[in-house]
Parts: structure tokens; sequence; C-alpha cells
């Protein structure tokens, strides 16, 4: 598959989301009254949301794109690396 392909299938599933999610806020009642979609029909957009969010998932893979969230360079770390060091065999490890 081309880059022009994934190109354009990635933005048919952008906008497949993008017009479902917009239906859904359409549609979604005022606290206290009830949904006029029916349960299946609930069920069946949170599976097409699955399909579609595995699909641009392989797409990303496939290009080789970084899925890892973007931070600012004074944004405070929330993890920390941590380097382990093999101990050499020549040298028993004790046990703390």
């Amino acid at each position: 598959m081309s880059n022009d392909e994934l190109s354009k299938e990635q933005r048919i599933l952008r906008a497949m989301r993008k017009t479902l999610a917009s239906v859904i806020k359409d549609v979604t009642p005022k606290s206290g009254y009830l949904s006029p979609l029916s349960d299946e029909t609930v069920e069946g957009i949170k599976e097409c949301f699955t399909l579609i969010s595995i699909r641009e998932k392989e797409l990303a893979d496939e290009l080789g794109l970084n899925a890892a969230k973007p931070y600012y360079v004074d944004e405070v770390q929330t993890a920390t690396v941590v380097n382990f060091i093999k101990p050499k065999p020549d040298k028993p490890v004790e046990p703390t």
C-alpha cells in the first residue's frame, strides 16, 4: 500500500470518527431524559469506534509513526528511567 493510499485511508477514518462523534453529541439527551438510541445501536457505535481506532493504529505502525504522547521540554517527567547493571558472572550475587 502506497503512502498516498494510506493517507487517503487515514483521512477517511478521521472523517468517520469525527462525524460519528458529532452525531453522538447531537443525539445525546440532556440530564434526566431517555436516550433516543437503542442499546444495540450504542454497542454498534462503540464497536465502530474500536474498529476505527484499531485500523488507525495499524496504519500508524505501517508508517512507523511514533505513538508516544508529546510533552513540553520543561514539563515535569512522571517516570524515572532506572539503569540496571548486570553483575559479572565471576562474582556471586549477595542477597539483600
